[in-house]
């Protein structure tokens, strides 16, 4: 392929992505609507990431969910992220600017005791460590252990954890759906990928969208716009 026959400004394939994203939605469905500006940003950069359309069926959003985002995000809140590879993926130079904190326990010292002495995983062990952590608006991105959406719906319902939000999206076959649906069926505000399909990748995709996007009511419909 000659240079000439494709694109290689960078904006404008990231462009061109969202516009046929619309155009492959407008075809699956020509009636979908989607519940505001900010859930359709966050919605086609899940697709953008994934180049899946079946989020557009399976993601879901539950109790103001990114409201309570916006606001951890906008109030100096906390992220705990379950991989390194998820942590990875999200933009730290907004964070950063935003004065938001961010942690992979997986690897601390307390989380690797702890997970020999309890004889449970380190992402199970990495939640009780965070709950823990005197820290504010704490805001779990969940893209690898179903274990430890299990811990945090545990930790919610017996009153030893208080989160803002939660996106879950642990992808695999075992307990990753069950874990899933639960979350969705929970009184926690999240983001879910129901069923099977989720990762890392995606669930640093959503946060990511939130924050390009949190004054998107302000700004118009540039929705898949963004500068890092």
């Amino acid at each position: 392929m000659a240079k000439k026959d494709y694109i290689t400004v960078p904006h404008q394939i990231t462009d061109r992505s969202f516009q046929i994203i619309q155009e492959e939605i407008d075809k699956i469905d020509p009636n979908y609507q989607f519940e505001s500006p900010l859930q359709e940003a966050v919605m086609k950069r899940a697709i953008h990431t994934t180049a899946d359309f079946d989020y557009l069926q399976n993601l879901k959003f539950t109790h103001g969910v990114l409201d309570k985002l916006k606001h951890a995000l906008e109030n100096h809140g906390t992220i705990y992220t379950d991989t390194t590879m998820a942590l990875s993926g999200i933009n730290k130079r907004r964070l950063d600017k935003l004065g938001v904190s961010y942690h992979c326990l997986i690897r601390d010292p307390r989380v690797i005791e702890m997970a020999q002495e309890k004889g449970i995983t380190r992402s199970m062990a990495a939640v009780e460590v965070a709950a823990q952590e005197d820290a504010p608006e704490k805001v779990f991105i969940i893209g690898n252990a179903p274990t430890a959406l299990c811990k945090i719906l545990e930790m919610v319902k017996e009153d030893r954890l208080q989160v803002a939000a939660v996106i879950g999206v642990p992808v695999g076959f075992v307990e990753a759906a069950e874990s899933k649906q639960a979350l969705y069926e929970s009184n926690i505000p999240a983001i879910v990928a129901l069923g099977r399909k989720g990762g890392s990748n995606l669930a640093a995709a959503l946060i990511n969208a939130v924050m390009y996007n949190m004054d998107i009511e302000k700004l118009g419909d540039e929705y898949g716009r963004h500068t890092k």
